[in-house]
């Protein structure tokens, strides 16, 4: 039974997120809303219900903005609420600021035994500035350690919104969650557009099926949708027939039509995973419209190859890849190849999370299994030679790869990549997190006491010092209690050096890496030791040196298999027995001059996985 929307007039709408930090009670909170309007039926199996990943049941994380929509009665009137929730993690923020441009207002919820932490203060300021209407929640009052009082008072403090606006609810069990919506009503005001003017739709979401071809998640900025109807893309410029709209309740719900100020899906025959552009704006044919201005673009933080474990495989994970991007825009793809693990890519992911998930999902949802390599963080530099800049067209060039690292002969400067992080944390854990921060070339910004039992530090670190285990070095320290948050802030110049990987005097591409002059030392004695481990013994000596040019920084030497041929001799004359060492220790000699080390393929790998083990 298809749906009829035209009965929700502009004014009965209301599109709002739920924002908050980690594993505060988002979906959770979403299910309850879900179950008090009848969107689903209410049974003890409904825990996370908008989680629907894979990735997302395991881990019990969001990973995906989900949206849903809910009907309504408040006071003889039926308004139609949509409500999207969103990931709590840094490595997701994008999603979140994707999710409130489709939005007049959000739910901020603070879990009333952890209080305010990082991610509440960063969503906080993103709902801010996109001048939305926000509504404080404490949930987890059911819990015997909950401390409403204070949290109202942090609250009060860093936001600046008044006590009695909070309202006080458990979301597992019910309590006042009524009431939410209640006020949701009330305080968010209803979207401005109008169904009279030209079609204006905004895409917030894509998804793939095999069936159907690309699924499109719109808002609609203005005017109305219908099946049959031709639409164009501003973007591709590309023309399509509408085949279905509809509404999601969290599974598809196909609609007559949809109306101005309303959210749902669009499935148009869009075939080709590039075609339906995340922030695209659709139109009607002939009638154009002036393009939304869309979101800006995700800025990858980290860098890591990825490559299949074999050639042949290499298609399929190309048309992979293709359909992950659409439902995950935010990374980014370049074409790469090496001479160890052959044709692949260098993706650039938000963050670390970010990049375990991506991986995981190919696995999952896909069948894929890749080869991902050590992360890295890009890199710039400053050129000073006319040649080189003549070559590139600029003076100032991005570094992802390190056999692209330019000779510092040629370079005025190198820069790093720095982001300004926030740690929430109790004060008792102050003394050693400030030393954790220092010993990662941090300069500290500010720090402020919230109340008595947290307080906020800033700092401002170089992104590749807590790109690979700052955050599990955090929590360790702290007993899991701190919390930490970063945003990009811009670049730094700094001294950096490329570490190039000698076999026998022979450098090996794949292994070099862009470092810190004060941590190569450390970090290039690390590596030789590894590739000790892995590489097989030969019939001669092998060299594994680290080297920052033509100096050698640090060395290991893996012994040769020698056969024991002083065995034959009884007693007997020393110098027999010297002859015979000798003649051996010649033989090794020569045998390294023309001997040649292949380093097998899952020695690679083994060393250019992250570092677990540290």
């Amino acid at each position: 039974e298809k749906l009829d929307m035209s009965t929700y007039p502009v004014e009965s709408i209301r599109n709002f997120s739920i924002i908050a930090h980690v594993d505060h009670g988002k979906s959770t909170l979403a299910d309850r809303l879900l179950e008090i309007t009848g969107t689903i039926s209410k049974t003890d199996h409904n825990k996370q219900v908008l989680d629907k990943l894979q990735v997302e049941r395991e881990r019990g994380i969001t990973v995906k903005a989900q949206s849903a929509s809910l009907f309504y009665n408040h006071e003889g009137i039926n308004y139609l609420l949509n409500l999207i929730d969103t990931p709590g993690h840094v490595d997701f923020s994008y999603e979140v600021s994707r999710s409130l441009s489709a939005c007049q207002g959000v739910i901020l919820v603070v879990d009333a035994n952890e209080g305010i932490q990082a991610q509440t203060v960063a969503n906080f300021y993103l709902a801010f500035e996109a001048q939305l209407s926000i509504i404080p929640v404490i949930n987890k009052i059911d819990l015997k350690n909950a401390d409403p009082e204070r949290v109202e008072k942090q609250i009060e403090k860093l936001f600046d919104i008044p006590r009695d606006e909070c309202i006080r609810i458990s979301a597992k069990q019910g309590t006042n969650v009524e009431k939410v919506l209640q006020r949701v009503i009330e305080k968010i005001p209803s979207p401005q557009c109008n169904t009279a003017d030209p079609l204006k739709a905004l895409v917030f979401d894509s998804t793939f099926d095999h069936y159907r071809g690309v699924i499109a998640n719109i808002a609609l900025f203005g005017g109305e949708i219908a099946k049959g109807q031709k639409i164009v893309s501003a973007h591709t410029k590309k023309r399509y027939e509408v085949n279905e709209v509809g509404i999601l309740t969290p599974n598809e719900q196909p609609t007559h039509k949809l109306y101005a100020g309303q959210v749902g899906y669009l499935i148009a025959g869009m075939k080709e995973v590039t075609e339906a552009q995340i922030g695209d704006t659709l139109f009607l044919f002939k009638q154009p419209v002036e393009p939304l201005p869309g979101f800006k673009s995700a800025k990858p933080m980290v860098f890591a190859g990825m490559y299949p474990i074999d050639q042949t495989e290499y298609n399929n994970l190309k048309s992979a890849l293709e359909r992950l991007t659409l439902n995950d825009s935010s990374v980014t793809v370049h074409r790469d190849s090496s001479l160890a693990l052959g044709a692949g890519w260098r993706l650039g992911f938000l963050g670390l999370l970010h990049m375990e998930v991506f991986n995981q999902r190919l696995e999952q949802e896909y069948n894929m299994s890749v080869i991902l390599t050590a992360p890295t963080v890009p890199y710039k530099a400053v050129l000073s030679s006319a040649k080189l800049i003549k070559e590139y067209g600029k003076d100032q060039i991005t570094i992802i790869n390190p056999a692209q690292f330019p000779d510092k002969l040629s370079v005025s400067e190198y820069l790093e990549p720095t982001v300004l992080g926030t740690i929430v944390t109790p004060p008792e854990y102050i003394g050693k997190i400030i030393t954790l921060c220092q010993d990662r070339r941090a300069v500290q910004k500010d720090i402020l006491y919230i109340d008595e039992n947290r307080v906020m530090l800033k700092y401002l670190f170089p992104l590749n010092e807590i790109v690979v285990d700052f955050y599990d070095a955090l929590k360790s320290l702290s007993s899991g209690y701190a919390s930490f948050d970063y945003e990009d802030a811009g670049y730094q110049s700094a001294d950096l050096i490329k570490m190039d990987i000698l076999i026998n005097g022979n450098p090996v591409e794949e292994l070099a890496t862009i470092i810190h002059n004060d941590k190569a030392y450390a970090a290039g004695k690390l590596l030789c030791e590894r590739l000790k481990e892995t590489i097989p013994r030969q019939l001669f000596e092998i060299a594994i040196q680290a080297a920052i040019g033509k100096k050698i920084i640090a060395r290991e030497t893996l012994k040769a298999y020698r056969k024991n041929v002083v065995a034959k001799c009884y007693g007997g004359d020393i110098t027999r027995r010297m002859k015979l060492l000798k003649r051996q220790a010649e033989g090794k000699r020569l045998m390294r001059k023309i001997g040649n080390v292949e380093v097998p393929r899952d020695a690679f790998i083994r060393v250019l996985k992250r570092e677990t083990d540290k």
